[in-house]
């Protein structure tokens, strides 16, 4: 993995670089935010020729490690206006990195209004120009493209959003059944993709094997230590059973799940969406868990069957069942699903577009657990009407046109479906994160009623996520003892590379991360006085505990004054 591949769409021109030596211990996010404050401006158009989109897999990507699969996408987000990375699982990162690519930059626009794709195979990579692909949805679009090029190419590709440039839009990934289900999701970094005029990365890996490390039987044996830790780990077989929803029980319990809008109340039927019960049917449908990248011991990915038998949608998370479920008073399970499998043919975010739509049932525009109107709703999107368009740029931006000052966003990005009220360092994280409301940048439940000692819980936690990033590690298959993670880090990155990097080298790859992130939006004109949550979670109560977000401000502030 020691190659750059710049991507030129103003001259259709392909560049392969070396990749810099001070690169090699850079990946996935590290390396996005490195290229990015080194080649963007803070302060250019997200959706202008000055930006550029970063696509990079992690350190460990293309060895038989398993779980370190995800790739990351990084550019400036055209809906927080920060520096952005977003993440997804899927094949696309192992096959990247097995063909020496250490990151794809794709930079300039093309001259003409035209649709493209870019393949990647060992002899190199060609812009092609696919004006027949203009306007596919992203499950059409994965079929004919392997129908084109073979079965087991991985897809990085936007739906109709990407390409109307819509905010809350999504860059999708084929997983290991060939399915769209893997989405960059957070940032609207579909929108730059689609403003690049790319439809599609398509990488052809054939021929191809698993990346040796320098000290086979030390990483074999590391890997071995890794996948007993997970085995033994409680809540890991959960998520392995059960998917992201085993967690709805405590959390909506806790009040942490949103309904109601972020009101917060009891919704009739949760059970209908509780783990437990979309297993039991799911299986009952011939559905299943697997798992969404080659090599996962975990598999939570849940691939979910309708009512007929057939496949509906995979990766049916919690995060969706919260936004555009309980939060919007919905419990229809096979409703949700559906809306699910619309928005990842669409390419939109469930999370952003969850909360766009329920600023329209705070408006009154309509009803709250009306699920057959969400779904023409999300019918519009590709229709391209103005409520269509209103709702695809995200919940501050609806929000604003409906004139409501009663807003889920931080930095621009709706809020993820865990309340900070109830979960309080996650609510410093979202205030305080370089990426704006989101959850994998740093999740932390513990004490979390208690104001005390959240804003340490949650420094800790980014710097965790930023380090998992950088090598490509699922979130998902982290332990519940996460700090646990640098000590394996140390032994397969030493292992990979012949390096001898100790705890503290590893865990500054996710400080660096940091710092790299934070130093851009500085300059994009980010200070402290950004690092707030709306005002309604310092004032309204949240049931059942009747909470308020109490975390002072000052200590949030100084999140970061000890980074160095």
């Amino acid at each position: 993995m020691n190659k750059i591949m710049r991507i030129d769409m103003a001259e259709l021109k392909v560049y392969i670089e070396n990749s810099p030596q001070n690169y090699q211990l850079l990946g996935g996010r590290g390396l996005s935010a490195r290229i990015l404050n080194t080649e963007v401006p803070a302060m250019a158009h997200p959706l202008s020729h000055e930006n550029k989109l970063v696509v990079a897999p992690g350190l460990l990507a293309g060895t038989m490690a398993p779980s370190f699969g995800r790739i990351s996408c990084g550019s400036k987000s055209p809906l927080t206006k920060t520096i952005k990375e977003s993440n997804a699982g899927g094949t696309a990162a192992q096959k990247l990195d097995r063909l020496g690519t250490k990151a794809i930059i794709i930079q300039g626009m093309p001259k003409e209004n035209q649709t493209y794709i870019i393949y990647i195979d060992t002899k190199g990579a060609q812009i092609i120009n696919t004006p027949d692909l203009s306007g596919k949805m992203n499950y059409d679009l994965a079929s004919t493209l392997q129908d084109k090029y073979g079965k087991d190419i991985g897809v990085i590709s936007i739906g109709p959003a990407g390409e109307a440039k819509m905010t809350a839009s999504t860059i999708a990934i084929t997983d290991q059944d060939g399915r769209p289900s893997r989405h960059a999701a957070r940032g609207g970094l579909g929108a730059v993709m689609g403003s690049k005029g790319i439809k599609a990365i398509v990488i052809n890996a054939k021929g191809t094997k698993s990346i040796e490390p320098m000290y086979k039987e030390r990483f074999r044996e590391t890997i071995r230590d890794l996948v007993d830790i997970l085995k033994q780990d409680k809540s890991r077989q959960s998520v392995s059973k059960f998917g992201t929803p085993g967690v709805i029980n405590f959390l909506s319990q806790l009040g942490s799940m949103p309904s109601w809008n972020y009101h917060g109340g009891p919704v009739k039927g949760i059970e209908n969406i509780y783990g437990e019960t979309i297993s039991k049917v799911n299986q009952s449908r011939g559905g299943r868990t697997h798992g969404c990248m080659p090599g996962c011991v975990v598999r939570c990915s849940i691939v979910f069957h309708g009512e007929d038998g057939q496949h509906l949608t995979s990766a049916l998370e919690y995060e969706t069942l919260a936004m555009l479920g309980t939060n919007l008073g919905i419990t229809n399970l096979d409703a949700i699903a559906q809306m699910d499998r619309m928005c990842d043919d669409l390419g939109i975010d469930t999370i952003e577009v969850g909360s766009a739509i329920a600023q329209l049932m705070e408006a009154g525009v309509i009803e709250f657990g009306d699920d057959q109107k969400v779904i023409e709703i999300l019918k519009e999107l590709r229709g391209g009407s103005p409520i269509g368009k209103i709702v695809g740029h995200g919940a501050a931006f609806t929000a604003q046109f409906l004139g409501l000052d009663r807003v889920p966003v931080s930095k621009g990005q709706a809020i993820p479906a865990h309340d900070p009220r109830a979960c309080k360092a996650v609510g410093v994280t979202y205030c305080t994160s370089p990426m704006g409301a989101d959850h994998t940048a740093g999740l932390d439940y513990r004490d979390s009623l208690s104001r005390e000692g959240q804003v340490n819980r949650s420094r800790d936690a980014q710097i965790l996520s930023a380090t998992i990033d950088s090598v490509g590690y699922c979130y998902l298959a982290l332990p519940a003892k996460g700090q646990v993670m640098y000590e394996v880090l140390v032994k397969l990155l030493n292992a990979r590379y012949g390096t001898d990097l100790n705890t503290e080298d590893v865990k500054n790859i996710g400080i660096n991360t940091l710092k790299e992130e934070l130093a851009f939006n500085h300059s994009a004109g980010w200070t402290d006085a950004h690092n707030i949550l709306p005002e309604f979670m310092r004032m309204e109560k949240l049931p059942p505990n009747d909470v308020v977000f109490d975390v002072q401000q000052e200590e949030i502030d100084a999140i970061f004054k000890d980074l160095g």
